[in-house]
């Protein structure tokens, strides 16, 4: 249940290619370049020293003496709002460990009265609350690690980290906090097992760390080292040192997670189903660094369903993968061919013709072997309907290169009766935040050609090489690409193909008027898709979007006027709906757009979008609107409503899209959540409740229930066209 991957019925190819700007390109990044300046991100200590201890009272009030007699460090410094200057809030952190786990102690320090913390439940919108953040890279090999983020609640998130611009926030690790609030701030102690890390096995570990801390009311954000506004927390070459950590090992070599789920699923005119279901996934750490995932009879009924928008466009709109089979080591299987497009697209795995198809076992392999990153995976699945049983297979190899760099490679394969594909791929790149002594820069290439049975391989190549400066002054992108129309991933995910592509993006972001309350000035002189058939050469699509003016206030507010200016050419009819098509045709479309929005850490925010002009044939006017309400820490509402109107000579068309969410969490472990969406283009209302009770920390107990309507005329409640329930348990051993 949830993770059907819901595409518009449209499958025609689209093209692009590139203009030679050399020269213009060479000199915007040389004047992107000479206007940054070398400021140092450390401070001393960046070394924190964790020490053994034998008990630890895990209730987050940090009363154990070890705790004040400990190491500490407090030089943490502001990234934002007054740059380079100390916390005006202070903040301390103490690292202790004993054979199992690794713990974090952490004072924030501040009035009771200004801390803002509206969520209570797993995966919390954590960038508008107060929280604090830990980065840890066990490997030490300044691209790849693990994020967790609290607030004063309790309340936990998390993420997989893989370079200064990539993160997995779906991943969920087995790691505990607790807190306590006080009239001097918050304080927190969070427990990270060491057996849900990966890390060499050595007599003496030093590990790459950070911390974060925001604090809403102010919109202060501060650091333990690495501060630089050109880098984000991720970017773990910036980060301190942990030392201290003696002869530890993963405590536990296997982990098995057994499941059993029961449920009912009724489809309208067909008789009521009561499906039951056991399997179990065993994780096993073959070294302290590479580990083998293995899957049985797997089951998705607990994942999150996903948000159908209303689609205008002629292409396949992109699901992120939630299911947490194939989260953990993702970074470990990457390879992205530009925009959307990817030769590897989890989510290819267990569905097939738009419908969830059995997964009877499968397995992964995936880890570091000194600078060696590896990612296996080989997944067999059930027959459905015409489709034979299917054997997915990937094989994906990094070596890491100097201290950000790489170069690598991908194979990827699919298998049954009427397709035998396979996809071979070469990258690689150079990254460093160094450049100039602070500034990022990334160069990157690939090239991948894909083995069709029965093709004879011409014009079946995908490559990309693009120039990457994300600084906060300047953010400058230049790519070119080029997917040719035979190249085909089965494994993959195509946003179109036959295309040759450039694409330029340029942000300015001065900090201005600072005196008047703005935080930093937001302008776009351009950033554009320009796409031409690879084999005519003609142009196909073209985007672009210019920012006059932006800015975001010190307060939290936000404002943007953009100028679009978009043409496509439809070689055949674009079916709008079932009535309104879209002749052939060549289109230029010019539109204006307005954005605002509140600053989401208030108990009410609202965001609100307008946006008129041209539209093939027509015009179209377009309010995306979006408004939250957080009632207290167990109680919170969203709503998200987007109207649009077009008006063509072919007929007028009239779409909305409403998607409400309300999560009520009784306390970090146990919520309740209600996801409910329309959707009139598609003639769509889904309905969508969720239990989930963390019993254990790793173990998890779903009560998931699904309602839906694919015919509005005749909508009845008592008689929805599908509807679906179940129960999931599942249990973590370690052993």
């Amino acid at each position: 249940m949830g993770e059907l991957n819901y595409q518009r019925n449209n499958k025609r190819g689209f093209v692009v290619q590139v203009t030679s700007y050399g020269k213009r390109i060479i000199l915007v990044l040389l004047f992107s370049i000479l206007l940054g300046k070398a400021i140092a991100q450390h401070s001393s200590p960046d070394t924190i020293r964790a020490i053994t201890v034998d008990r630890i009272n895990f209730d987050g009030k940090l009363s154990e003496p070890f705790w004040l007699s400990s190491n500490s460090v407090k030089n943490f410094t502001q990234r934002e709002l007054d740059f380079g200057k100390p916390s005006t809030e202070q903040t301390q952190v103490v690292i202790v460990y004993d054979n199992l786990a690794l713990y974090i102690g952490v004072w924030c320090y501040q009035k009771k009265e200004t801390i803002v913390a509206k969520f209570m439940q797993r995966d919390f919108d954590f960038d508008t609350e107060d929280n604090f953040e830990v980065i840890i890279s066990p490997f030490n090999d300044k691209r790849n690690g693990y994020l967790f983020v609290i607030n004063p609640n309790g309340a936990r998130a998390d993420a997989l980290v893989s370079g200064q611009e990539s993160s997995n926030i779906n991943w969920n690790g087995v790691w505990d906090a607790k807190t306590s609030v006080t009239d001097q701030g918050w304080f927190a102690e969070i427990r990270i097992p060491f057996n849900s890390l990966q890390f060499k096995r050595e007599a003496i570990h030093n590990w790459a760390i950070n911390f974060e801390r925001n604090v809403r009311s102010k919109n202060e954000q501060v650091l333990w080292q690495g501060w630089s506004r050109d880098y984000e927390l991720e970017n773990i070459a910036q980060a301190g040192t942990l030392t201290g950590l003696n002869d530890i090992g993963h405590s536990k070599r296997f982990e098995l997670k057994p499941y059993g789920l029961a449920g009912f699923q009724k489809r309208e005119g067909d008789k009521t189903s009561y499906p039951s279901k056991a399997g179990a996934d065993l994780n096993v750490n073959l070294t302290p660094t590479l580990k083998l995932n293995l899957t049985t009879n797997t089951d998705f009924a607990q994942v999150e369903a996903d948000r159908i928008a209303v689609n205008l466009s002629r292409f396949n709109l992109f699901y992120p993968e939630k299911r947490e089979f194939f989260l953990e080591g993702y970074q470990n299987y990457q390879f992205n061919i530009g925009g959307r497009n990817e030769i590897f697209y989890t989510r290819k795995i267990g569905i097939e013709n738009f419908r969830p198809v059995s997964i009877i076992a499968g397995g992964r392999l995936f880890g570091k072997v000194g600078r060696n990153n590896i990612g296996l995976l080989n997944i067999q699945t059930a027959a459905n309907g015409n489709v034979s049983s299917t054997n997915n297979t990937v094989i994906r190899y990094k070596r890491d290169i100097g201290n950000q760099s790489y170069i690598g490679g991908i194979l990827t394969s699919k298998n049954n009766n009427s397709i035998n594909n396979q996809v071979a791929g070469l990258d690689g790149a150079f990254s460093t935040s160094k450049f100039l002594k602070n500034k990022n820069l990334i160069i990157a290439a690939l090239v991948s050609k894909s083995f069709d049975k029965g093709n004879n391989g011409k014009d079946a190549y995908a490559w990309r090489f693009f120039i990457d400066y994300p600084n906060d002054l300047i953010d400058h992108f230049i790519g070119i690409s080029s997917i040719q129309q035979n190249f085909n991933p089965e494994l993959g995910f195509l946003n179109r193909k036959n295309f040759d592509n450039l694409t330029w993006f340029f942000r300015f972001t001065p900090r201005w008027f600072t005196k008047y309350g703005i935080r930093k000035m937001y302008f776009r002189p351009w950033g554009f898709e320009l796409y031409r058939t690879h084999t005519t050469g003609e142009l196909e699509s073209f985007h672009n979007e210019s920012r006059p003016l932006g800015f975001f206030t010190k307060s939290g507010e936000r404002f943007e006027y953009n100028f679009i200016q978009q043409f496509d050419r439809l070689d055949n009819t674009f079916n709008l709906t079932d009535v309104v098509k879209i002749p052939t045709g060549k289109y230029w479309m010019y539109r204006q757009e307005i954005q605002g929005g509140t600053f989401e850490g208030r108990k009410v925010w609202v965001e609100l979008e307008y946006s008129w002009g041209g539209f093939y044939t027509g015009r179209v006017s377009t309010i995306e609107s979006s408004l939250g309400i957080n009632v207290n820490k167990h109680l919170n509402f969203k709503t998200d409503y987007t109207l649009n109107k077009v008006r063509l000579p072919q007929g007028n068309v009239t779409t909305n899209e409403l998607a409400e969410y309300i999560n009520y969490a009784f306390n970090p472990r146990l919520d309740i959540s209600t996801f409910v969406q329309w959707n009139s283009l598609d003639d769509l209302l889904l309905g969508n409740f969720r239990l989930h009770w963390i019993p254990n920390i790793g173990s998890d107990l779903y009560v998931v229930y699904n309602r839906g309507y694919d015919n509005l005329k005749h909508f009845s409640f008592m008689r929805p066209q599908t509807s679906a329930g179940a129960a999931k348990l599942v249990w973590r051993f370690t052993f």
